[in-house]
Protein backbone atom coordinates (compact mmCIF):
# COMPACT_ATOMS: atom_id res chain seq x y z
CA UNK A 1 0.00 0.00 0.00
CA UNK A 2 1.32 3.34 -0.78
CA UNK A 3 0.50 5.69 2.01
CA UNK A 4 -0.38 9.31 0.54
CA UNK A 5 2.38 12.27 2.29
CA UNK A 6 -0.68 14.25 2.63
CA UNK A 7 -2.63 11.61 5.30
CA UNK A 8 -2.31 13.42 8.65
CA UNK A 9 -0.78 10.20 9.97
CA UNK A 10 1.40 9.46 7.37
CA UNK A 11 4.21 8.45 9.46
CA UNK A 12 2.60 5.77 12.18
CA UNK A 13 0.98 4.39 8.67
CA UNK A 14 4.51 3.99 6.94
CA UNK A 15 5.69 2.19 10.37
CA UNK A 16 2.59 -0.20 10.25
CA UNK A 17 3.03 -1.26 6.75
CA UNK A 18 7.11 -1.86 6.83
CA UNK A 19 5.80 -4.28 9.51
CA UNK A 20 3.25 -6.37 7.77
CA UNK A 21 5.20 -6.58 5.01
CA UNK A 22 8.38 -7.51 7.65
CA UNK A 23 5.75 -10.21 8.96
CA UNK A 24 5.13 -11.47 5.15
CA UNK A 25 8.77 -11.79 4.97
CA UNK A 26 9.29 -13.30 7.86
CA UNK A 27 11.52 -11.14 10.09
CA UNK A 28 8.71 -10.04 12.38
CA UNK A 29 6.33 -12.39 14.11
CA UNK A 30 2.49 -11.64 14.51
CA UNK A 31 3.37 -11.06 18.46
CA UNK A 32 5.40 -7.85 17.76
CA UNK A 33 2.64 -7.18 15.37
CA UNK A 34 0.11 -6.64 18.67
CA UNK A 35 3.53 -5.27 20.61
CA UNK A 36 3.35 -2.43 18.09
CA UNK A 37 0.02 -1.50 18.72
CA UNK A 38 0.14 -1.37 22.48
CA UNK A 39 2.55 1.11 21.92
CA UNK A 40 1.16 3.52 19.30
CA UNK A 41 -1.62 3.25 21.66
CA UNK A 42 0.48 5.27 24.35
CA UNK A 43 2.13 7.39 21.50
CA UNK A 44 -1.42 8.70 20.90
CA UNK A 45 -1.02 9.97 24.29
CA UNK A 46 2.06 11.38 24.30
CA UNK A 47 0.89 13.85 21.21
CA UNK A 48 2.99 10.94 18.92
CA UNK A 49 6.36 13.59 19.78
CA UNK A 50 9.42 13.11 21.88
CA UNK A 51 8.88 15.00 25.22
CA UNK A 52 11.08 17.08 27.21
CA UNK A 53 11.58 14.14 29.62
CA UNK A 54 12.11 11.62 26.61
CA UNK A 55 15.20 14.03 25.29
CA UNK A 56 17.05 13.99 28.84
CA UNK A 57 16.69 10.01 28.97
CA UNK A 58 18.03 10.02 25.66
CA UNK A 59 20.93 12.32 26.38
CA UNK A 60 21.75 10.21 29.61
CA UNK A 61 21.22 7.26 27.26
CA UNK A 62 24.56 8.47 24.98
CA UNK A 63 26.62 9.43 27.63
CA UNK A 64 26.10 6.04 29.40
CA UNK A 65 26.86 4.34 25.90
CA UNK A 66 30.05 6.78 24.79
CA UNK A 67 31.48 5.82 28.31
CA UNK A 68 30.65 1.97 27.96
CA UNK A 69 33.79 -0.75 27.88
CA UNK A 70 31.62 -3.18 25.61
CA UNK A 71 28.57 -1.52 24.28
CA UNK A 72 25.84 -3.59 22.83
CA UNK A 73 22.41 -2.64 20.95
CA UNK A 74 20.06 -5.90 21.00
CA UNK A 75 17.94 -6.19 17.94
CA UNK A 76 14.73 -8.07 17.62
CA UNK A 77 12.11 -8.43 14.59
CA UNK A 78 10.38 -4.99 14.88
CA UNK A 79 13.48 -3.18 15.89
CA UNK A 80 15.08 -4.46 12.37
CA UNK A 81 11.92 -4.07 10.42
CA UNK A 82 11.50 -0.21 11.69
CA UNK A 83 14.73 1.11 12.54
CA UNK A 84 17.52 -1.03 10.78
CA UNK A 85 19.77 1.52 9.39
CA UNK A 86 19.46 3.60 12.56
CA UNK A 87 20.65 0.85 14.59
CA UNK A 88 23.92 0.33 12.25
CA UNK A 89 24.07 4.21 12.21
CA UNK A 90 24.03 4.31 16.13
CA UNK A 91 26.21 1.36 15.99
CA UNK A 92 28.90 3.04 14.23
CA UNK A 93 28.33 6.70 16.21
CA UNK A 94 29.62 4.86 19.63
CA UNK A 95 30.93 2.44 18.66
CA UNK A 96 29.03 -0.95 19.80
CA UNK A 97 28.18 -4.34 18.80
CA UNK A 98 24.87 -5.32 17.58
CA UNK A 99 23.15 -8.99 18.75
CA UNK A 100 20.11 -10.26 17.31
CA UNK A 101 17.97 -11.45 20.64
CA UNK A 102 14.46 -12.65 19.65
CA UNK A 103 11.83 -14.79 21.89
CA UNK A 104 10.16 -16.25 19.01
CA UNK A 105 13.50 -17.56 18.07
CA UNK A 106 14.59 -19.79 14.55
CA UNK A 107 17.71 -20.14 13.18
CA UNK A 108 16.08 -18.98 9.88
CA UNK A 109 14.52 -15.53 11.45
CA UNK A 110 17.71 -14.73 13.37
CA UNK A 111 19.50 -15.22 10.01
CA UNK A 112 16.91 -12.76 7.89
CA UNK A 113 17.10 -9.71 10.68
CA UNK A 114 21.18 -10.15 10.18
CA UNK A 115 20.47 -10.18 6.41
CA UNK A 116 18.28 -6.58 7.15
CA UNK A 117 21.38 -5.09 9.11
CA UNK A 118 23.57 -6.13 7.21
CA UNK A 119 21.85 -4.52 4.04
CA UNK A 120 21.75 -1.01 6.14
CA UNK A 121 25.04 -1.54 6.60
CA UNK A 122 26.54 -3.66 9.80
CA UNK A 123 29.44 -5.58 10.03
CA UNK A 124 30.07 -9.08 12.44
CA UNK A 125 26.35 -8.75 13.55
CA UNK A 126 25.82 -11.74 16.31
CA UNK A 127 23.05 -14.11 17.39
CA UNK A 128 23.76 -16.66 15.23
CA UNK A 129 25.46 -19.01 17.54
CA UNK A 130 25.47 -18.03 20.48
CA UNK A 131 27.66 -19.25 23.31
CA UNK A 132 26.21 -17.73 26.71
CA UNK A 133 23.28 -17.87 28.06
CA UNK A 134 21.72 -14.99 30.59
CA UNK A 135 20.91 -16.48 33.76
CA UNK A 136 17.05 -16.13 35.55
CA UNK A 137 15.65 -17.01 31.96
CA UNK A 138 14.25 -20.21 30.65
CA UNK A 139 12.89 -18.60 27.12
CA UNK A 140 15.41 -17.96 23.75
CA UNK A 141 15.86 -14.74 25.23
CA UNK A 142 18.81 -16.23 27.58
CA UNK A 143 21.06 -17.19 24.32
CA UNK A 144 23.70 -14.51 24.03
CA UNK A 145 27.27 -14.08 23.13
CA UNK A 146 30.53 -13.40 25.18
CA UNK A 147 31.20 -10.78 22.76
CA UNK A 148 27.91 -9.72 22.75
CA UNK A 149 24.96 -8.86 25.20
CA UNK A 150 26.53 -11.72 28.07
CA UNK A 151 29.85 -9.64 28.19
CA UNK A 152 27.96 -6.33 28.04
CA UNK A 153 28.23 -3.60 30.05
CA UNK A 154 26.02 -1.07 29.02
CA UNK A 155 23.14 -2.52 27.11
CA UNK A 156 20.45 -0.98 25.00
CA UNK A 157 17.40 -2.94 24.81
CA UNK A 158 14.94 -1.20 22.25
CA UNK A 159 10.86 -1.90 22.72
CA UNK A 160 9.54 -4.44 25.30
CA UNK A 161 11.79 -7.20 26.82
CA UNK A 162 10.96 -7.15 30.46
CA UNK A 163 12.33 -10.37 31.60
CA UNK A 164 15.92 -9.91 30.12
CA UNK A 165 16.17 -5.90 31.34
CA UNK A 166 15.53 -7.72 34.57
CA UNK A 167 18.27 -10.45 34.49
CA UNK A 168 20.46 -8.02 32.69
CA UNK A 169 20.56 -5.59 35.74
CA UNK A 170 20.30 -8.22 38.00
CA UNK A 171 24.16 -8.88 36.21
CA UNK A 172 25.14 -5.42 37.19
CA UNK A 173 24.57 -4.66 33.57
CA UNK A 174 23.88 -0.76 32.57
CA UNK A 175 20.46 -1.32 30.55
CA UNK A 176 19.27 1.13 28.75
CA UNK A 177 15.45 0.44 27.06
CA UNK A 178 13.21 2.10 24.58
CA UNK A 179 9.46 1.47 25.43
CA UNK A 180 6.40 4.18 24.79
CA UNK A 181 4.78 2.11 27.98
CA UNK A 182 6.23 3.62 30.98
CA UNK A 183 3.90 0.77 32.94
CA UNK A 184 6.27 -1.93 31.36
CA UNK A 185 8.59 -4.25 33.42
CA UNK A 186 10.99 -3.37 30.89
CA UNK A 187 10.41 0.89 31.63
CA UNK A 188 10.16 -0.61 35.59
CA UNK A 189 13.36 -2.44 35.80
CA UNK A 190 15.66 -0.66 32.98
CA UNK A 191 18.53 1.78 34.66
CA UNK A 192 17.70 4.03 32.45
CA UNK A 193 13.89 4.03 30.42
CA UNK A 194 13.62 6.35 27.55
CA UNK A 195 9.60 6.89 26.86
CA UNK A 196 9.30 7.74 23.26
CA UNK A 197 8.61 5.70 19.89
CA UNK A 198 11.66 3.80 18.63
CA UNK A 199 12.04 5.85 15.10
CA UNK A 200 12.35 9.13 17.78
CA UNK A 201 14.62 7.81 20.08
CA UNK A 202 17.81 6.64 18.05
CA UNK A 203 18.23 9.32 16.09
CA UNK A 204 18.18 11.73 19.41
CA UNK A 205 20.64 9.37 20.81
CA UNK A 206 23.00 9.46 18.01
CA UNK A 207 22.68 12.95 17.71
CA UNK A 208 23.40 13.45 21.76
CA UNK A 209 26.30 10.72 20.87
CA UNK A 210 28.25 13.16 18.41
CA UNK A 211 27.25 15.89 20.53
CA UNK A 212 29.40 14.86 23.60
CA UNK A 213 31.45 12.46 22.37
CA UNK A 214 33.78 15.62 21.94
CA UNK A 215 32.69 16.61 25.47
CA UNK A 216 33.37 13.74 27.78
CA UNK A 217 33.38 15.75 30.99
CA UNK A 218 30.28 17.25 29.96
CA UNK A 219 29.09 13.44 29.56
CA UNK A 220 30.14 12.53 32.79
CA UNK A 221 28.27 15.35 34.36
CA UNK A 222 24.75 14.13 32.47
CA UNK A 223 25.17 10.54 33.74
CA UNK A 224 26.43 11.86 37.45
CA UNK A 225 22.80 14.43 37.22
CA UNK A 226 20.61 11.68 36.31
CA UNK A 227 17.97 10.64 38.47
CA UNK A 228 15.62 7.85 37.41
CA UNK A 229 12.69 8.52 39.58
CA UNK A 230 12.24 12.41 38.83
CA UNK A 231 12.82 11.25 35.43
CA UNK A 232 10.23 8.95 35.26
CA UNK A 233 7.74 11.38 37.33
CA UNK A 234 8.42 13.81 35.06
CA UNK A 235 7.00 12.00 32.40
CA UNK A 236 3.99 10.94 34.04
CA UNK A 237 3.54 14.56 34.72
CA UNK A 238 3.83 15.43 31.01
CA UNK A 239 1.14 12.71 30.73
CA UNK A 240 -1.05 14.37 32.79
CA UNK A 241 -0.82 17.53 31.78
CA UNK A 242 -1.66 16.00 27.93
CA UNK A 243 -4.71 14.10 29.17
CA UNK A 244 -6.26 17.42 31.31
CA UNK A 245 -5.47 19.27 28.13
CA UNK A 246 -7.06 16.70 25.66
CA UNK A 247 -10.15 17.21 28.72
CA UNK A 248 -10.29 20.47 28.70
CA UNK A 249 -10.25 20.38 24.68
CA UNK A 250 -13.05 18.10 23.82
CA UNK A 251 -15.00 19.93 26.61
CA UNK A 252 -15.30 22.70 24.33
CA UNK A 253 -17.02 23.09 20.23
CA UNK A 254 -14.08 22.88 17.48
CA UNK A 255 -13.59 21.85 14.16
CA UNK A 256 -13.32 19.14 12.94
CA UNK A 257 -9.81 20.39 12.14
CA UNK A 258 -9.22 22.13 15.02
CA UNK A 259 -9.83 18.80 17.15
CA UNK A 260 -7.58 16.55 14.90
CA UNK A 261 -4.55 19.67 15.37
CA UNK A 262 -4.92 19.93 18.83
CA UNK A 263 -5.68 16.26 20.46
CA UNK A 264 -3.46 14.16 17.89
CA UNK A 265 -5.72 12.01 18.11
CA UNK A 266 -5.47 9.06 15.68
CA UNK A 267 -8.06 9.19 12.40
Amino acid sequence: MKVPKSHPRYESLVRRERLVKAWKDGIVVPEGLIAHGRGEAWDYLFGEETNAPALVAERVAAAYLLAAARPVLSVNGNVAALAASQVVRLARAIPARIEVNLFHRSTARVRRIQRVLERAGAGGVLGLHPNARIPGIESNRALSHRDGVFGADVVLVPLEDGDRAEALVRMKKVVISIDLNPLSRTSRHATVPIIDELTRALPNIEKFVKELESDRREAARVKRSYRRSGNIGAVFSFLAWRLEGLRKDSARPASGARRRKNRRLPD
